[in-house]
């Protein structure tokens, strides 16, 4: 019978010896994957972290939301995320890529901008109401950048007469009508029959639609020679939409794949003038260019837009707009100029500060003051141009509550003295460790150096990712993250520390001294990511920068101690100077106090042989 207990008993032993795993492959992994984050920022060509506006340098300003006389309620979070983006791609239409937008409180908008920009025209440019205007299009040209070049148009598209493919006789005739495939849409109407202006988000419409040349000349002599016959008159009246030479000369020259063309092209634009404007072709990856005659409604005439989903028709998403009394005139007037031309001149572009963001055609007067447009919108794109249209017509004015300027030097004044207080806290966590632990030190010190480079590469990653950037409070949360990385180690040690006082050799200490220390470690790392969720959802600006590094160092703080630390642990504890009990390895019996090992009693060991002998019968 002893012989099948002691049976039985084998492989506990075993199994015991397996929970140790194979700890030369975790580390492995590790390894691999630090190699890799390496690998990928040297590839990306960003090798040290995105500094923010307080290290780099630059200029912070809080904008105040008012409203004007007469208008209540129009400051909401709705409006003020409208004006984040808003303001956000004019400060990028600077040429300022790294600026930061967001809202402060329920009123309060702060705009950071980092070195290298004209301070005084970015606050020209962020404190200003919108400016939203309808425009008539007068000529139009479909993107022709560099990156994409120019696909021959097919004769369907050129319907001035003016393309390469032989169709001059049949379209460049005065008065001739297009192909059907050529035609606009039908005239759609809304459930309760309010008469709807058909077009695309952007350009997506001249996919279907024909494209004209970028001349303005095409229906504008027609329209001439209209006035003419009217008038009995054998000489051409000048039309007032007919751009003039240098317009002319401008659009043709005009190149809106250039950040600082499509700049300077918005620079001194009056609403009473004719202009040359950019917009974003349909699929996002090109420019478009248009000649754009003179402001026929202002934005501030909407009374309302929302993009809405067509349950009953074949319309999908769209965007409703109903417009003031004022509004409902003028809009009026200018679609039923456009109903009776030809493309592209009976397109509106809807243009935002000085950007075409629509351009959709019309096929009749629309009067009631409401009105639609439709055609192969995404929810996203239907509320982005309703937000506009809305934005355009809120009373929102904003008031410069402060405007702070950081120097380069200052923020790198700021930056040495980050850096001094993390090494100087990295050097006292070593002392400590090195007094203490002694060759254990050399796990804790290695566990230290394998999450520090972790945390640098993933910072580097993520300023070109999710634009990130490292300020100061940034710079403090990792310094604390130091003690919280270091504490984990000290929890296992003490675990390894107290099983060997209880008489345990090393090995199986390592082990058994695993499950309790992981528990307390994970409790620890989760109430530290608690904590820092909650402080970057209910804060705002730098602050967040300060609860995101707390939060990244802890989440690494469990990968290393999981797939680093313990892993050298369990291979440590192999070797003769850690499984000895060295006077310096931190884990000499003598030194922690321990028991005498664990032994059999003399009774058990004297029972054994008599157990063995067979019994008489």
């Amino acid at each position: 019978m002893d012989r099948e207990n002691e049976k039985v008993a084998a492989p506990k032993k075993g199994r015991r010896q397996a929970a140790q795993g194979k700890p030369g492959r975790t580390l492995v992994l590790i390894m691999i994957a630090l190699v890799a984050l390496t690998g990928g920022m040297f590839l990306s060509g960003h090798t040290t972290p995105r500094l923010g506006i307080d290290l780099a340098g630059g200029t912070s300003i809080t904008l105040e939301a008012k409203n004007e006389p007469g208008q209540k309620n129009a400051i909401n979070q709705t409006n003020l995320n409208t004006a984040v983006d808003i303001i956000n791609n004019r400060v990028n239409g600077l040429g300022v890529s790294e600026a930061e937008v967001q809202t402060q409180g329920d009123r309060n908008i702060i705009v950071n901008i980092p070195k290298g920009t004209n301070a005084k025209q970015a606050r020209e440019q962020v404190g200003t109401t919108a400016q939203l205007y309808f425009r008539p299009v007068l000529a139009q040209q479909p993107s022709t950048g560099p990156a994409e070049k120019p696909k021959p148009k097919p004769s369907s598209s050129d319907k001035d007469g003016k393309g390469d493919q032989g169709d001059k006789g049949k379209d460049g005739d005065k008065g001739d009508k297009p192909k059907e495939s050529e035609k606009p849409q039908d005239e759609a109407t809304s459930p309760s029959g309010t008469p709807t202006t058909q077009g695309r988000s952007v350009t997506d419409g001249l996919k279907d639609e024909p494209t004209p040349t970028g001349t303005p000349t095409g229906d504008a002599k027609d329209d001439a020679a209209k006035d003419d016959a009217d008038k009995g008159k054998g000489v051409k009246a000048p039309t007032p939409p007919d751009p003039t030479a240098d317009l002319q000369d401008r659009f043709t020259k005009l190149d809106c794949t250039d950040e600082k063309a499509r700049l300077k092209v918005k620079e001194g634009v009056k609403p009473t003038d004719p202009v040359v404007a950019c917009g974003k072709s349909g699929d996002g990856k090109g420019w478009d260019k248009f000649i754009l005659g003179p402001s026929e409604v202002n934005g501030k005439e909407v009374d309302d837009a929302k993009a809405v989903y067509d349950t009953q028709g074949a319309a999908g998403w769209k965007v409703t707009m109903k417009f003031t009394g004022k509004g409902t005139k003028q809009f009026g007037d200018i679609t039923g100029k456009l109903a009776s031309k030809q493309p592209p001149q009976n397109e509106f572009g809807i243009v935002m500060d000085g950007e075409v963001v629509s351009a959709p055609y019309v096929r009749q007067a629309l009067t009631t003051g409401d009105a639609e447009i439709s055609g192969s919108f995404t929810q996203d794109e239907a509320k982005d141009l309703a937000n506009i249209l809305s934005y355009g017509a809120l009373p929102l004015t904003f008031k410069e509550q402060s405007v702070t300027t950081v120097s380069a030097a200052l923020g790198g004044e700021q930056l040495r003295a980050g850096l001094i207080a993390g090494a100087i806290g990295l050097a006292l966590v070593i002392i400590y460790l090195v007094a203490y632990y002694r060759g254990l030190a050399f796990i804790a010190i290695a566990s230290l150096g394998v999450s520090a480079a972790l945390t640098y590469t993933i910072m580097t990653l993520l300023g070109p990712t999710i634009k990130f950037a490292l300020n100061l409070p940034a710079v403090c949360g990792a310094i604390v993250a130091i003690g919280i990385t270091a504490d984990s180690f000290i929890v296992y040690f003490e675990r390894i520390r107290d099983e060997i006082r209880e008489g345990r050799t090393l090995r199986p200490a390592v082990e058994r001294a695993w499950p309790r220390a992981r528990r307390t470690i994970l409790v620890s790392d989760f109430v530290s990511f608690l904590a820092a969720a909650v402080l970057f959802v209910v804060t705002v600006g730098k602050v967040q920068g300060f609860a995101f590094t707390l939060g990244l160092t802890t989440l690494l703080d469990v990968v290393v101690v999981f797939f680093f630390t313990k892993p050298l642990m369990t291979i440590m504890a192999r070797k003769k100077f850690f499984a000895g009990g060295g006077k310096w390895s931190g884990l000499d019996p003598k030194r922690l106090g321990a028991k005498p090992p664990l032994r059999r009693s003399r009774a058990a060991a004297t029972a054994a042989p008599v157990d063995s002998t067979p019994k008489e019968a």
